[in-house]
């Protein structure tokens, strides 16, 4: 039966509209997808936070003594190995001594002589024999002649040179057949004593003064039992072994550089730590129970250098936040101000977005958790 011209008229226009409205799909979707693209976000956490801070300084040897001569004479000896451990006591130097082994035996004599003056007089005194007077001098006598021959063993003494401390002794700055005097002015050797060692380090006046109205504000508690930790970083990148601890920090500001100096110290039984050597100490400063500690991806700076923060709030918009970083904590910052619990931190997809846009949070897989979310301690970046 042919069609009408009416109906065959609406066909093409039928056709022309499904072919409009099949086309209008994929527009309709795709500016769905453009209106809501799809990012990664991290869920803000409060985790306990142990707070330390890295200081530079300096090794220095835990006791130093000065090895000198106490009489004078020819040095006949030395008894020691230059840069070996020696013990408090040993005998390191022999002075000629047969001066003073001379002098001795001359005070023995004194002291005898004056010593059977003194006691024939006791007895002559009490008959009247002798005046009060003449006994008394002769019983002085004999008291000198005692300090005289105590005096003459201690310089038969001083002839053997000893270690007055126990540790490492440097180089000798005399050899046998020297002269050397009581009183000289250069030392014979040096000892150090280089287990433990100090460690001194500087902390500006000002980053103290913060620390401390921190922790009376309570926004940072103090370490409990590790508050005396220290640990060492050595100059050449590697972590030193053995931990230490914390001994005093000075009682007044340096005038020139206004710091105050720390002292630590740390056990050196493989002398890996020398005098004089340059080293970073990282000092237990406090510890904070609800720290935010946000990934490094997801803070940015606008042109004023304020950090920023994209986060996605309850209705699935971005917000700009202008947040506080303290400092780095491996791949973190802390965070101190401008972020909460609870706050969905953009970290993938911030090149696509702007405040107040529409997005889909997805969990971030540009995140590393074993060695983000696990940090409970930082220092000072």
């Amino acid at each position: 039966m042919p069609l009408k011209p009416a109906r065959a008229a609406l066909i093409p226009l039928f056709a022309a509209m499904a072919l409009l409205a099949a086309c209008d799909k994929p527009q309709e979707s795709t500016e769905a997808s453009a209106a809501a693209p799809q990012v990664g976000v991290v869920t803000v956490e409060a985790q306990h936070f142990v707070m330390t801070t890295e200081l530079p300084g300096r090794t220095r040897a835990y006791r130093v003594a000065e090895v000198r001569p106490q009489v004078s004479g020819i040095i006949q000896k030395r008894l020691f190995e230059e840069g070996s451990e020696v013990k408090a006591g040993q005998q390191l130097y022999q002075i000629d001594d047969a001066v003073y082994a001379a002098a001795l035996q001359s005070a023995e004599a004194s002291r005898l002589s004056a010593g059977t003056l003194a006691d024939r007089y006791e007895v002559l005194v009490k008959d009247r024999a002798v005046s009060q007077q003449a006994y008394d001098e002769a019983r002085a006598a004999k008291l000198q002649a005692e300090a005289a021959l105590e005096r003459a063993r201690i310089d038969l003494r001083y002839t053997r040179v000893s270690a007055p401390i126990s540790g490492q002794i440097g180089r000798s700055a005399v050899t046998e057949g020297a002269l050397v005097s009581n009183g000289q002015a250069q030392a014979l050797a040096t000892i150090q004593q280089l287990d433990p060692i100090y460690v001194d380090v500087t902390q500006p006046a000002r980053e103290l003064l913060a620390l401390r109205r921190a922790l009376d504000s309570g926004r940072l508690q103090k370490a409990g039992d590790n508050a005396a930790r220290a640990v060492l970083r050595l100059e050449d990148g590697s972590e030193y072994e053995h931990e230490g601890k914390l001994e005093f920090s000075e009682v007044s500001v340096d005038e020139g550089t206004g710091s105050v100096t720390l002292r630590a110290v740390f056990p050196n039984p493989d002398r890996i730590l020398l005098p004089g050597m340059f080293v970073h100490a990282q000092l237990v400063a406090g510890a904070r129970s609800d720290a935010i500690l946000v990934p490094q991806q997801g803070v940015t700076r606008n042109p004023r250098g304020q950090a920023v923060a994209m986060v996605v709030n309850d209705q699935n918009q971005v917000e700009q936040r202008i947040i506080q970083t303290d400092r780095t904590v491996g791949n973190r910052w802390l965070v101190s101000d401008g972020l909460k619990v609870g706050d969905r931190l953009i970290t993938e997809g911030l090149h696509m977005v702007q405040p107040g846009m529409q997005v889909e949070p997805v969990p971030a897989a540009n995140v590393d958790d074993a060695t983000g979310t696990a940090a409970t301690s930082g220092q000072e970046g």
